[in-house]
C-alpha cells in the first residue's frame, strides 16, 4: 500500500472519529460547565503524562522489529512495563485523592492502563499494516468518548462524566486490535524469557533514553499548562483552554495522526534524498490545509465559539484568536514527531523539546503575569512560531555523515537498495 493510499484509509476513519466529537460539541458545552471542562482538562494531562510513557515508548520500535520473533519479546517487553506502570498509578491516585490534588482520581490507573495499551498496540497494528483495523480504533476512541459523554451529560453526571466517556471509548477501541496475535498467541508473552526481554531492552535502548523524556516533557508541558492556568484564573480559563485545544488540535489529529502512521515505516529505510522529499512534500501540504484554519480563527475567533458552543463560550474564542498561529505551526509539526525517530536522531530531538518546553512556559507565564489569559496566549503564539520555524528548517535541510549512529538495515541509507531488495518495514 503506498504511503498516500495508507493515509487516505487512516484519515477516512479519521474523519469519522472525528465528525462525531465535532458535531456533538455544540450539544456537549451547553451539558457540561467551563468549571466542568476544566477538572477532566487537568484529569487528562495527568493520565496523559503516565499513558504516553506506559511502555516507555518501547512500542514504537516494533515497526523496526527485523522478524516476528523480536517482535514478540518486544511485545512483552511492553505487556510488563504497561503493567509496571499502572501499577504505580494506583499508589499516586491514592496520594493524590488523599491530598485532594486532583478530583476523581480514583479513575487514573484504568485512564493510564487503557491510553497505554492503546498507543502500544496501535504500534503493533501499524506494524502489520492493518490500516483499516487503525481506522476503526480511532472511530471508537474518539467518536464512542463523545456520545458516551453526551449520555452522561443528560444524566447531569458532571465532570465525572466527560472522563467515564473516554474512558469506556478508549477501552471499546482495544477490541479492534487484538489481531493480530503475537507469534505463539496472547498467552505466550507472558512466557517469554526475562533474557530475551532484555536482549531487546537494551537493543532498542534510544526510545526509553531519548523519546521518553521527550515525550514525558511534551505530556508534563501540558500538565503544567493546565495548572497554571487553573491556579491563575481558576477552573473556567483551563476550560476554555481545554476547549481550545479539544477542537483546535482536531485537525492536527485527524490529519496528522494519519499522515504519521503511513509516514513512519516509509521513512524507515528510505535513502537520504527520498527522506528529505517526502518530509518536505509533507509540510507543504500541511501548510496549505493548515493555513485557511488560521486565518478563519484571527478573523472570527470569538464569533465563531459563541455560534457554536454558547454565549458563555466567547471569552475561549478570544483565546482562539490568540492561539491561531500556535495552533497552525503545531498542524504542520504534529505529524512529523515521526521523523526524528525513523532517522535515528531522537537525542538531538530531545534535545529541541526540552528548549521549546521552556520557551512555551516561560511564555505563559510571563504572559499571564503581565496580560491574564489572552496576554499568555498572544505570548505563546509569539514563542512557538520561532521555536517550529527552526524546527521544520532542520527537517527541511536534513543531512547525514555516513551511516554513523544508524542501525544495520534500519534508518536512512545514504545508497539506494540493490535491485530486487526491499527495505525493511
Amino acid at each position: 500500500m503506498t504511503l498516500w493510499r495508507a493515509t487516505l484509509t487512516l484519515l477516512a476513519g479519521g474523519a469519522l472519529a472525528q465528525a462525531l466529537p465535532l458535531l456533538l460539541g455544540p450539544w456537549l458545552t451547553r451539558l457540561y460547565s467551563p468549571d466542568d471542562w476544566g477538572r477532566y482538562a487537568l484529569f487528562s494531562a495527568v493520565a496523559a503524562n503516565l499513558g504516553v510513557i506506559a511502555c516507555a515508548r518501547y512500542e514504537y520500535a516494533l515497526p523496526l522489529a527485523l522478524d516476528d520473533g523480536e517482535a514478540r519479546d518486544l511485545m512483552a517487553l511492553c505487556l510488563h512495563l504497561l503493567l509496571a506502570v499502572t501499577l504505580l498509578s494506583v499508589l499516586l491516585a491514592a496520594l493524590l485523592h488523599a491530598t485532594q490534588s486532583l478530583d476523581h482520581a480514583v479513575w487514573l490507573p484504568l485512564a493510564v492502563a487503557s491510553a497505554g495499551a492503546a498507543q502500544w498496540l496501535t504500534l503493533w497494528a501499524n506494524r502489520a499494516q492493518r490500516f483499516k483495523s487503525l481506522s476503526a480504533s480511532r472511530v471508537t476512541q474518539f467518536g464512542g468518548a463523545a456520545v458516551f459523554q453526551a449520555a452522561n451529560g443528560l444524566a447531569q453526571a458532571g465532570s465525572v462524566g466527560l472522563i467515564g466517556g473516554a474512558l469506556v471509548a478508549n477501552v471499546g477501541a482495544l477490541a479492534w486490535l487484538r489481531h493480530p496475535a503475537p507469534t505463539g498467541g496472547w498467552l505466550s508473552l507472558v512466557r517469554v524469557p526475562r533474557d530475551a526481554m532484555h536482549k531487546v531492552a537494551r537493543q532498542h535502548r534510544s526510545f526509553p533514553l531519548f523519546n521518553t523524556p521527550h515525550t514525558f516533557a511534551n505530556a508534563l508541558s501540558d500538565t503544567l499548562t493546565i495548572a497554571m492556568l487553573a491556579a491563575s484564573t481558576g477552573d473556567a480559563a483551563a476550560g476554555f483552554w481545554g476547549l481550545c485545544m479539544r477542537y483546535l488540535k482536531a485537525p492536527a489529529t485527524l490529519v496528522g495522526g494519519a499522515l504519521s502512521q503511513a509516514l513512519y515505516p516509509r521513512l524507515v529505510g528510505a535513502t537520504a534524498q527520498d527522506a528529505r522529499s517526502t518530509v518536505r512534500r509533507a509540510m507543504a501540504a500541511l501548510a496549505l490545509i493548515g493555513l485557511p484554519l488560521v486565518v478563519l480563527l484571527l478573523a472570527s475567533g470569538p464569533a465563531l465559539f459563541e455560534w457554536a458552543f454558547g454565549a458563555r463560550w466567547r471569552e475561549a474564542g478570544e483565546l482562539a484568536r490568540a492561539l491561531a498561529p500556535y495552533i497552525g505551526m503545531h498542524f504542520i509539526a504534529s505529524p512529523l514527531a515521526v521523523v526524528t525517530m525513523a532517522w535515528n536522531a531522537q537525542a538531538w530531538a530531545l534535545r529541541l523539546a526540552l528548549a521549546g518546553q521552556a520557551m512555551f512556559l516561560v511564555a505563559l507565564a510571563l504572559g499571564l503575569h503581565f496580560g491574564g489569559l489572552l496576554g499568555g496566549a498572544w505570548a505563546v503564539s509569539a514563542a512557538t512560531v520561532l521555536y517550529f520555524g527552526w524546527y521544520f528548517w532542520a527537517l527541511a535541510t536534513w543531512k547525514w555523515e555516513g551511516q554513523e549512529g544508524v542501525p544495520p538495515g534500519q534508518g536512512i541509507r545514504e545508497q539506494a537498495p540493490h535491485e530486487g531488495e526491499e527495505p525493511h518495514v
